[in-house]
């Protein structure tokens, strides 16, 4: 499950255990990448606080969709199949078009998403968010303001442009902590989210 010690959720006390209480799914399952922070129970609801209030958020305007596709992508490039597994199964699930889905992953496999554009399943301004967010992962210092004005001519507003930043953001820091430790799948249930978007302290995993 991870390179490191973790607790499970039988056996978790005091706070460990009411974190797990807030974030356990169907069948008491708590995710492996947030049961890897189990021996500091801290860095477990410092995670959870980021993850949901950037990606799950009332107060993001940008379709969740486009957060998990960007999500997805992020996690290509720094090649972590496991943010790919879950965070794909959330962008599909979304879409509710698995062939939409399925051209977009491949677009993204490919690194190249405007071949989504050009097939009529992404917009300019998703392309543009995608783009932002792969010259962010690939070389952040490359970043400059001419990055954010394209994202501007997009379409997209600067409040916009802040959930691109720190989705792209969230998921560097997700992709180290699950491959720095090693974390697997194993025994996850893949695309659990806390999708209740409407209270941003509902982290339950649905």
């Amino acid at each position: 499950m991870t390179w490191i010690e973790t607790i499970s959720y039988e056996a978790a006390k005091g706070r460990l255990k009411a974190i797990y209480e807030r974030i356990r799914g169907p069948d008491d399952n708590v995710d492996n990448i947030l049961m890897a922070h189990s021996l500091r129970p801290h860095t477990l609801e410092g995670h959870m606080t980021l993850y949901k209030y950037v990606l799950h958020h009332p107060g993001n305007t940008l379709p969740k969709w486009l957060l998990e596709a960007i999500g997805t992508y992020v996690s290509i490039l720094n090649k972590c199949p496991y943010c790919i597994f879950h965070h794909f199964a959330g962008l599909k699930r979304l879409l509710a078009d698995d062939a939409r889905a399925d051209a977009l992953r491949a677009a993204l496999d490919a690194h190249a998403p405007e071949t989504a554009m050009a097939a009529g399943h992404i917009a300019e301004r998703d392309l543009a968010a995608l783009n932002y967010a792969a010259a962010l992962t690939r070389e952040p210092n490359s970043v400059s303001e001419q990055n954010i004005n394209a994202l501007r001519t997009a379409g997209l507003d600067d409040g916009e442009i802040l959930e691109i930043n720190q989705v792209t953001a969230y998921f560097a820091y997700a992709n180290r902590t699950v491959l720095g430790l090693g974390v697997s799948t194993d025994g996850d249930i893949i695309g659990l989210s806390p999708n209740d978007n409407s209270d941003p302290d509902n982290w339950g995993h649905q």
